[in-house]
């Protein structure tokens, strides 16, 4: 009895020995292990599904929403990255042969699908005022002027946006990050997912906004002629301009920006009030009117142009566009767009916005070339980023570590070789049933809706094509859906447009007359 407690001490002692011994030699271990265990990915293969309804035009749509990843697969058909995507599908449909099906992307490149996902076609729409600006509490709500009545959707986060990422580090970057890479692998993907989900069959349309634009141009000749997969219609929201004439200033290009200046300046009451009292649509057309008639031949004399016809059109394109006569004529006749956004308000101590050029923003000096900051982009970021985490984490039960990038790594981004505006209108040319719908916002300074419309009639080179082609025009900026009024409209427009591009029954792929 004695002996027992030198026995409970030496075996503590040897416990204790042990512990510290393990406690030493294990860190190594156990920080690879949870280098192992703890680094943020998603697997590239998984899904989570719900079912909900929505009233769209008084009729209430039950449908099923599915949010997860699908593969990209290489060459030699292993995964090399993961795509995440939300698909939103009306389940009162038994036959999909007639549904149309919608894929739907943003642009950037390097944006995730948020904008158009929450903003604009989905069935659920993020928590904003009427006129697009932040309110909290931050969230969505029910979406009644979404096309899910009329259309499936998907919308697609490419490779490292939303929480799209590479799983296969060896992989070249290059093979994602560039304009025909873009279009290569997400080709392949598309044509996955339409199989995977059984809709060869139904009518199929792609969405695309900003550098969304460049994306599905190139897409829907990607399609046609590599995975033989023929669209019914090509929806361009704040078009680019699709690679079809040379990068940089031209006095084409420079000269494009008046009618968006002029509707700025209109909307923040800027002009003489003869111009000032007409209607917006009325002003634009006269302003592009001499926009092709007097100002891009003015410009193209460059500094051979005679004083007299100078100071002319610079009293014209100040009394259009609300600046002074002098600020036009030191800038040549053509003033940037972003002297314009700092200038046009700067007695008022006020920018406006690049991308919507309602919002307005306080720069902290009133010198310098441009603003401060992107006033609208700071508002949406402050409303879209807590609603689409809010969504997919807390209502569709989504879980992962990883961040959504609003905004994704993707550069350097090949530019090279941008022939997407000429995939496009070969595959226009190619393909009957091809329809294409341009929309544009009038506050848009980023892709400015003139440039849009000559896109669209570059576009149109042949009266096959112009008759599958239409404009339309929203009083608003680059996501026009923001604004809840154009919202409803553009909506619209596109239940049109789908109505427009699928053919009767029976109505042949051909042209000439149906014999």
């Amino acid at each position: 009895m004695t002996n027992a407690p030198s026995v409970r001490r030496s075996t503590a002692f040897c416990a204790l020995v042990l512990f510290l011994f393990t406690s030493l030699a294990l860190p190594a271990q156990a920080q690879e292990m949870d280098g192992q265990q703890l680094k943020r990915t998603l697997p590239p293969d998984t899904t989570i599904t719900q079912t909900d309804r929505v009233t769209v035009k008084g009729e209430e749509v039950p449908y099923e929403v599915t949010t997860g990843t699908q593969p990209v697969y290489g060459e030699d058909d292993s995964a090399v990255a993961s795509l995440h995507y939300t698909y939103y599908r009306r389940t009162d449909v038994d036959d999909r042969t007639e549904r149309p099906l919608m894929v739907s992307f943003n642009g950037g490149p390097g944006s995730g699908s948020l904008w158009m996902h929450l903003g604009y076609t989905s069935p659920k729409h993020l928590k904003i005022s009427d006129e697009g600006y932040p309110v909290q509490p931050y969230g969505v709500e029910d979406n009644h002027q979404s096309i899910i009545d009329k259309a499936d959707i998907v919308y697609v986060n490419p490779v490292n946006t939303g929480f799209s990422r590479v799983i296969d580090e060896d992989t070249d970057p290059d093979e994602f990050f560039g304009v025909n890479a873009d279009v290569d692998y997400l080709a392949d993907w598309i044509d996955t997912f339409v199989s995977r989900h059984d809709r060869w069959r139904s009518p199929k349309y792609l969405i695309g906004e900003s550098y969304g634009t460049t994306r599905v141009a190139g897409l829907a000749g990607e399609l046609q002629n590599s995975h033989w997969m023929y669209l019914n219609g090509v929806i361009l929201v704040s078009p680019t301009g699709l690679g079809m004439e040379p990068a940089g200033p031209s006095p084409r290009s420079e000269a494009f920006k008046l009618p968006y200046y002029a509707a700025t300046a209109w909307y923040h009451d800027q002009l003489p009030s003869d111009l000032q009292n007409q209607d917006l649509q009325d002003l634009l057309s006269e302003v592009e009117n001499y926009t092709i008639e007097e100002y891009i031949p003015a410009l193209t004399r460059g500094g051979f142009i005679d004083g007299t016809r100078r100071q002319t059109v610079a009293q014209q394109v100040a009394r259009y566009s609300g600046l002074s006569e002098s600020f036009v004529q030191d800038h040549n006749l053509a003033v940037p767009a972003s002297a314009f956004w700092k200038e046009l308000l700067q007695d008022e101590g006020h920018t406006v916005g690049r991308l919507d050029s309602r919002y307005q923003g306080v720069d902290t000096k009133n010198a310098g070339d441009e603003y401060d900051y992107p006033a609208e982009l700071t508002s949406w970021n402050h409303a879209f980023t807590p609603a689409i985490n809010h969504y997919l984490r807390d209502e569709l039960g989504f879980e992962t570590d990883l961040k959504y990038n609003v905004f994704g790594p993707v550069r350097p981004w090949e530019d090279d070789n941008n022939d997407t505006g000429e995939r496009l209108q070969q595959a226009m040319a190619q393909n009957p049933y091809l329809h294409v719908m341009v929309q544009s916002g009038y506050y848009d300074g980023a892709t400015d809706y003139f440039s849009a419309k000559y896109v669209m009639w570059n576009l149109g080179s042949r009266k096959t094509m112009r008759d599958r082609l239409r404009f339309r025009g929203y009083r608003s900026g680059h996501m026009m859906y923001l604004r809840s009024e154009d919202l409803a409209i553009s909506n619209d427009d596109i239940r049109e447009f789908i109505e427009a591009s699928i053919p009767n029954e029976g109505r042949p792929a051909k042209y000439g007359p149906n014999r």
